[in-house]
């Protein structure tokens, strides 16, 4: 038995066994290529199961001087599938940055610049991801300098596919929908895997549903939960999630059951992430503001790691807000400001301050007497036609008297 195979057998019973003789294949001088390649992937699959992020980085480290002396195609495949470790392992985004950084400056002395543009794309999604958009911009002006130049459309679709994301995160929506349409561009003129067209889906749908525009943003958001779920995804529940989010924003909180109805749907259905938007959909329903705060506090976790879905749901619960304000306030001329809050369950400062906002947005007629601490409502007035009749009428009197001072003026 060889001793890649020994300790294939040892890594469930015995990862510490098998650990050494690894490592013994690694520093052994009749170790052939593919041993040595095996033993670096087992053994950063060892530490990415120990949760040993340094030990990992150790790996990437060490299998440079392997990697010198092997192809340059294998060398992009081993480096990646060490760092894809990193992914399973929590709070290891510093370690994941450094190892990235120490490659890429290893890359760019072997004059390795395939790898170089890899590695340096997946260091702007971690940057993304530990939302760093500063340094995430400057690699992206580098790399797309670069890129244009070899004309490397696959990576090019890549990077503006981040650029997007990255001024979304800013809020710049304008360069953020300028760098997905170069983003499609490029796409279009190559063979677009499954994956990286979602991804373009999934984006071009959180921007429309940042426009109010939820039922473009709906159907882009289907397109990829019928791609991912298809291909038995994890991520497909991410579109799941922002599809309810746009029939809860579109007010048809009913369709939500229907929807989760559908076959694809099934298998996410007892999911705690689908009972979450189950719970918003239900509240928003009732129209009830303490249902849905409730909802908000029962699956935090859920509703408020993801900006998109915790940005929709500040708005929605605005207008859930407004909505029963409205409500509690319109049999009254006069009302209590203390009245208002115990009844919608807010504290007077909020109650106070979201009335202020309503009568300057035009929303509500009235004024707050602060003297009194109470809300004085004036009844609805109709809008005389009479003023805006008579400045168009006086419009037109003076279009007639230029018209004559201009004859007047060639007769003369």
């Amino acid at each position: 038995m060889s001793a890649i195979s020994q300790a294939n057998s040892l890594l469930e019973s015995d990862p510490a066994q098998a650990e050494q003789i690894y490592k013994s294949v690694l520093t052994a001088n009749d170790s052939d290529d593919r041993d040595q390649e095996t033993a670096l992937v087992k053994l950063g699959q060892i530490y990415a199961n120990q949760k040993d992020a340094e030990k990992l980085a150790e790996v990437v480290r060490s299998s440079r001087a392997f990697m010198s002396s092997t192809a340059k195609a294998k060398t992009a495949k081993l480096i990646r599938t060490l760092i894809d470790f990193f992914s399973s392992i929590p709070g290891s985004e510093s370690t994941q940055k450094q190892v990235l950084e120490d490659n890429i400056a290893w890359a760019r002395q072997e004059k390795r610049i395939f790898l170089k543009q890899s590695l340096e794309t997946r260091l702007v999604a971690l940057h993304l991801e530990t939302q760093s958009y500063r340094p995430a911009l400057t690699l992206i002006d580098g790399l797309l300098k670069e890129l244009k130049r070899l004309d490397d459309k696959l990576i090019l679709t890549e990077v503006h596919l981040l650029e997007s994301r990255v001024y979304r995160g800013i809020g710049n929506f304008p360069k953020s929908k300028a760098a997905l349409t170069s983003a499609r561009t490029a796409a279009n003129s190559i063979y677009c895997p499954p994956y990286l067209q979602a991804q373009l889906d999934l984006q071009s749908g959180i921007l429309h549903a940042e426009d109010k525009d939820y039922k473009t943003g709906y159907s882009y958001f289907f397109e990829v939960f019928e791609n991912l779920s298809t291909n038995d995804d994890p991520k497909a529940l991410i579109a799941l999630k922002y599809m309810l989010l746009c029939k809860i924003m579109l007010n048809l909180p009913e369709d939500v059951t229907s929807l989760l109805q559908i076959k694809l749907a099934a298998r996410y259905v007892q999911l705690r992430e689908v009972d979450s938007m189950r719970a918003v959909a239900r509240a928003h329903q009732n129209r009830n503001l303490a249902e849905f705060e409730q909802a908000l506090k029962d699956y935090r976790e859920e509703l408020s790691t993801d900006p998109t879905i915790r940005t929709h749901l500040a708005a929605l619960y605005d207008t859930l807000l407004e909505q029963n304000l409205l409500r509690i306030v319109e049999p009254y001329s006069v009302v209590d400001i203390d009245h208002v809050a115990e009844v919608v369950g807010q504290g007077r400062a909020q109650v106070e301050a979201k009335l202020s906002q309503m009568i300057l947005d035009k929303i509500l007629s009235g004024v707050l007497d602060q003297g009194r601490g109470c809300l004085i409502i004036f009844d609805p007035q109709e809008e005389d036609a009479l003023y805006g009749d008579a400045i168009k009428t006086i419009e037109q009197v003076g279009k007639v008297v230029d018209s004559l001072y201009a004859k007047t003026v060639r007769i003369a």
